[in-house]
């Protein structure tokens, strides 16, 4: 007989920052929340994912996750992950379709895996088929009103860390602003040195190209997110008119958006976010649909996730490693060496939450 869900508890957390962090659309960001999801299998074997929010809509996701889709998994076989997900897309769909939704969704599929790989006795990267388990890692800054001093010292710092690729925010009100930061970080870095912009969906497609070019001449890795992510034409345009590669796809919730962009030549580095995109289910499909167009998959959040994933994929660029404040919080947090992040060989994702700690931190 083979193990059924027996519970599904979600729980919410507000997640205080050491510094408040700040990008060109979100504002300024004191505190992040986490839902975390926990499934129990009728052998009392269990599995942990989680999803995250900038501050807001934790309530929302944190409902959906333990009440609507704690109610349809109850008693569904835990192994069928790609039924027990198209049964509760399709349960939730009027109401949902994207939003909190997906991103309850997601805790839960990252769960099912955790525990699927678990009950194999594998590391998550060989439950999905395993490639290579050191996976290129850059450090992703939140960093927009830093000035460039104080952004060189933070590379500094990040650099000291084991990094050997950074990320900066771009998209102040000024580009000239912008651009005299970007080229203080490139004579900083030097040469080739991976650099990578993110404009957090700041601009027109007009503005993203004027952008585009402007960074060009100090060679960045890409250009992220440099319109909204409903702007298709417009991310297409910079792509074939910016003279730079661009990066989307942490706001996107569907497979469907990842296909859509790729097909029109609208995103040089597809990058889902494990966490809201429909979990591991999605990404890897993300991944695989990549790949079919030759194109490299990289990341959003969620690092200590989300090695595994890229360690999995032959296609894998980098993975980014965000500062969210969860270090302290869970047993054995990403380690960086010259560059380079390990997924390990503990059974499942192998995270482990300090729950003592994360009930003091408990929103509902």
């Amino acid at each position: 007989m083979r193990a059924t869900i027996e519970r599904v508890e979600a729980g919410l957390y507000e997640i205080p920052l050491a510094e408040t962090l700040t990008d060109s659309m979100h504002g300024e960001m004191r505190a992040f929340e986490i839902v975390t999801a926990r499934v129990t299998d009728s052998e009392g074997a269990e599995g942990v994912g989680y999803t995250f929010t900038c501050g807001r809509n934790g309530g929302a996701i944190h409902d959906i996750l333990g009440r609507e889709i704690a109610e349809i998994a109850r008693g569904e076989e835990a192994d069928r992950i790609e039924r027990l997900w198209r049964k509760i897309w399709w349960a939730t769909h009027y109401g949902g379709r994207g939003g909190p939704t997906v991103l309850a969704l997601s805790a839960f599929d990252i769960a099912l895996w955790d525990l699927a790989a678990k009950k194999a006795g594998a590391p998550l990267w060989r439950h999905l088929g395993g490639h290579e388990p050191r996976v290129k890692c850059y450090a992703g800054g939140i960093d927009l009103m830093l000035s460039a001093d104080e952004l060189i010292a933070q590379t500094e710092r990040n650099l000291a860390r084991g990094f050997r690729a950074i990320k900066m925010k771009v998209g102040r009100e000024r580009l000239s602003e912008d651009v005299a930061k970007v080229a203080a970080m490139r004579d900083f870095l030097g040469d080739e040195f991976p650099l990578m912009l993110d404009a957090n969906m700041k601009w027109t497609g007009d503005q993203a190209i004027r952008a585009a070019r402007a960074f060009a001449p100090y060679d960045p890795f890409w250009l992220e997110e440099p319109c909204e992510p409903e702007d298709m034409a417009g991310h297409a345009r910079v792509v074939a008119e910016g003279g730079v590669p661009v990066a989307i796809g942490e706001n996107f919730r569907t497979l469907a958006e990842f296909r859509s962009f790729i097909a029109a030549g609208a995103v040089t580095f597809p990058e889902p976010d494990v966490t809201n995109c429909g979990g591991v289910t999605v990404f890897m499909k993300v991944a695989k649909l990549a790949e079919a167009f030759g194109l490299p998959v990289t990341s959003h959040g969620a690092h200590d996730f989300t090695v595994h994933l890229l360690a999995a994929a032959p296609n894998a660029s980098y993975l980014e490693a965000h500062g969210f404040g969860l270090d302290k919080l869970i047993e054995h947090p990403l380690e960086i060496d010259d560059g380079f992040a390990t997924a390990p060989e503990r059974p499942g994702h192998g995270v482990v939450f300090d729950w003592r700690g994360l009930e003091t931190l408990r929103r509902a």
